[in-house]
């Protein structure tokens, strides 16, 4: 046996917040990320008819409203919890899913007119019947408006009970066993003890960077008498935690006066749309923040010391856009002010029609990398439903870049010729900063024929980075390729502007706009990575694409789809779950796992082909076959293992690791409805009929009346049923909700006829009906239980 430095490193970065694991052969800059909040052991989700069960609701009639039965559900099941003081409201990102029929309602808890923000509940409806629900209401005693000080002492904060307990399981995750070169390397004794004490510092590092909280005395925390909610000390008290920078946080702490004075607070302006909402309240020179961060009261749901109860806590609700990161957080808001909960969210006129549809020189959708294929020249796709305009066609009135500047034209839509479009805005940022309008991307002209060299030479290191410069077009070109075409492929399954997608101007469809992707190729903050940041419907989502320096020539992490894909997949899965609106819902623990195992998941689906093949995630940009997951995806055993049980063993800490169980198990789930139902060549539905209706083909099956269309093929109907999933699952979910929502999607698209197909499936992979975890931890720790049964209903 042996075990090197790089092999340990390598397989302790699985628990870095970054889609790469690797260390390359150069600096690379780890993104510090924080993420961590209560366990929520009273919230439920119901997904069968048995289990929806109330004290007097009944089934409606089919042509009830639907917000009509969400209200009188949600009063059936809250009965006499509704009080004057606690009560509830719909969230308007609800709404009616065109294709299914179904309608996704999102309720918020409200406590002394403040939002109980992890206090969740949503209900699927259809034809007057309730499918299935999710809730994490508070159920205990309402507080008395703005009392605090005295249930401080009975609530066992989160970020003490995550930072407490996390070296110990760093020592029993990683110094037990490691795998290296693809054997079992015991930590102790029979190695090195250079290289056990380096693989464990440099987690100690990684992860205890995120539990840096410096208590700032009480005296600063609450200096002004009578100002104890004072949210400038909580924010201050947020951003020693959450700030990379040691510069900073010795600021912070020896200047706190002069910070506090110069923070301005004044009210967000809705005047333009008036809202029944509290508004925010903005906060400008926050240190290290690149925004004004918005603050509003609230109440988060945190355990008690000593038993299973739950209490509420009077927050601060944050929302700080820093460099590399975008956070949600909850801070006490009496001090001394603790931090409770983070989540960090960096996983619509007339038509015309173009003059000229554009051509890009590039790797066509579907081949992964340069190692997959040869690039080729592809037209725009101009989908007529999921981009009406084309990609490079937005309204004057929705252009970041014509802010503030006054046009004579009378024209609706701009037309450019460079990579700045409705749904993305592709540009270099190697200065690795948040602006993003006036840096450089590529022109092609009148014609749109994007068609820039692509040839970079192997060259001394030094100059490595400048060779990789010199083909920033071609870069660029395919990243604004890579985005728009999976814009329009995940619309086609449902990704519309009424649950959430990215579009600047959504054309009267619904949803919030003015949120194209921001993708930034080659971007100069770091290397081997790529990231997302996912905020609610109407503000840009950001990508940032890096070179990767595992190899000379550089690799170009623009150039491997399947990276593209998988980070572009987080805003998809953030978005879906728990409605547009809530970009909370997938923070850590099994759900953050999730979110990267939708990602890892797609992206190998959309590459796949007829003839089987397995496949590892990042083999091109890593420069390492095996890529950069513990296991290619494969339905061999013996070449990948994984199991329910599996997120148990050493080198499974972090949403990474579990995020490939849960690919894993996907890609199991997907194969037995390929071999029932065969292989679609192409993940593109057929292209619309001039009226808007979308023929069948070969692609869907027959279909009548006002029923959803239902891809015939395995490969495209797992990719319906799990969007079609992502809607239905609750805020919040583990491995088992995220099943009986995918579950529960075939019922209401196919009549459930792959019931027993899909259960064969996950029970495979040890995810069978008695499958169970037991104390659960907010980092994806637990003592978990596999079952390899079916359903009666299924047989042996």
């Amino acid at each position: 046996m042996r075990c090197s430095l790089t092999a340990a490193l390598a397989v302790a970065g699985l628990a870095g917040n970054a889609l790469a694991h690797r260390e390359g052969d150069g600096p690379m800059r780890h993104r510090k990320s924080l993420g961590f909040g209560p366990v929520h052991k009273h919230a439920i989700y119901r997904s069968t008819p048995y289990q929806i069960v109330t004290n007097a609701f009944t089934r409606m009639s089919e042509a009830s409203d639907p917000f009509e039965v969400a209200r009188l559900f949600v009063e059936d099941i809250l009965g006499n919890q509704l009080t004057e003081s606690s009560t509830y409201k719909i969230r308007k990102d609800s709404y009616t899913d065109s294709n299914t029929g179904i309608t996704h309602v999102y309720v918020r808890q409200m406590v002394n007119g403040l939002e109980v923000s992890d206090g969740d509940m949503n209900i699927n409806i259809k034809d007057g019947m309730v499918l299935s629900y999710g809730n994490s209401f508070f159920a205990g005693p309402v507080p008395s408006p703005y009392v605090q000080a005295a249930l401080d002492a009975d609530i066992r904060y989160p970020h003490h009970e995550f930072c407490d307990g996390l070296t110990d399981e760093l020592e029993m995750r990683y110094t037990s066993s490691l795998v290296a070169d693809g054997e079992q390397v015991v930590m102790g004794d029979s190695a090195p003890a250079p290289v056990a004490d380096k693989a464990l510092e440099h987690l100690t590092h990684v992860h205890h960077s995120n539990c840096r909280f410096h208590d700032l005395p009480i005296e600063m925390a609450a200096q002004t008498p009578g100002q104890d909610l004072d949210l400038r000390a909580a924010l201050l008290q947020f951003m020693v935690a959450a700030t990379p920078n040691d510069h900073v946080v010795n600021d912070i702490l020896s200047n706190f006066d002069s910070h506090l004075s110069k923070m301005i607070e004044y009210s967000e302006n809705n005047h333009f749309a008036p809202s029944d909402d509290l508004p925010y309240i903005m906060v400008d020179n926050v240190p290290d923040a690149v925004n004004p961060v918005k603050a509003k009261l609230s109440y988060v749901q945190v355990p008690g010391k000593n038993d299973d109860s739950v209490h509420l806590s009077l927050v601060w609700k944050f929302e700080v856009e820093m460099q590399d990161n975008w956070y949600e957080a909850a801070v006490s808001a009496i001090s001394p002010h603790r931090i409770i909960s983070v989540v960090d969210w960096a996983s619509d006129a007339p038509v015309p029609i173009p003059q000229t549809t554009a051509t890009y020189n590039v790797f066509a959708f579907g081949v992964n990398d340069p190692e997959e294929g040869k690039r080729t020249t592809e037209k725009e796709n101009f989908d007529a439903l999921a981009s009406p305009v084309g990609w490079h066609s937005l309204p004057f009135a929705n252009d970041p870049s014509l802010q503030g500047v006054r046009l004579s034209t009378k024209e609706f839509y701009r037309n450019t010729t460079n990579t700045w479009g409705n749904n993305v805005f592709a540009q270099e940022n190697w200065e690795g900063q948040n602006g993003y309008v006036d840096n450089y991307r590529p022109d092609a002209g009148s014609r749109k024929a994007f068609d820039f060299k692509y040839k970079p030479k192997e060259t001394e290191k030094s100059d490595a980075l400048e060779e990789a410069q010199k083909f920033i077009n071609a870069t660029v070109t395919q990243l604004f390729y890579t985005t728009n075409m999976v814009h329009d492929l995940y619309y086609r399954y449902g990704f519309d502007e009424v649950s959430g997608n990215f579009q600047q101007y959504n054309f009267g469809r619904g949803g919030q706009g003015n949120d194209a992707v921001i993708a930034n190729a080659q971007d100069g903050s770091g290397y081997n990575n790529a990231n997302f940041m996912t905020p609610p419907d109407g503000q840009n989502g950001r990508m940032r694409m890096y070179l990767w320096n595992t190899a000379i020539p550089y690799r170009d992490g623009d150039f491997e789809a399947g990276i593209v894909i998988h980070e572009l997949s987080h805003g998809l899965s953030t978005r879906l779950t728990g409605g547009p609106m809530n970009s909370g819902c997938l923070p850590f623990g099994e759900s953050g796992g999730m979110g990267e195992g939708w990602g890892d998941f797609l992206a190998t689906t959309i590459r796949s082909t007829a003839n089987y093949s397995d496949y590892a995630m990042g083999s091109w940009a890593a420069n390492r076959v095996q890529g950069i997951r513990n296991y290619p995806y494969s339905l061999n055993e013996t070449i990948n293992p994984s199991t329910y049980k599996t997120l148990d063993k050493p080198g499974y800490f972090g949403v990474h690791a579990i995020g490939e169980v849960w690919a894993q198990i996907l890609w199991v789930v997907s194969q037995g409805l390929i071999e029932k139902h065969g292989f679609s060549d192409s993940l593109y539905p057929p292209a619309p009929n001039v009226d808007g209706t979308v023929p069948e083909g070969d692609f869907y099956r027959p279909s009548s009346g006002k029923k959803p269309l239902v891809p015939k093929h395995g490969n495209s109907l797992i990719f319906q049923l799990v969007l079609n999933a992502m809607k239905l699952q609750p805020c919040r979910p583990g491995f088992f909700e995220a099943r009986d929502a995918i579950i529960l999607a075939d019922q209401q698209l196919t009549g459930g006829e792959n019931f027993c197909t899909l259960w064969k499936g996950f029970s495979a992979k040890g995810l069978g009906p008695d499958a169970s975890v037991v104390l659960r931890t907010p980092w994806g720790g637990g003592v978990r239980t596999d079952d390899f049964e079916v359903p009666t209903a299924c047989g042996a």
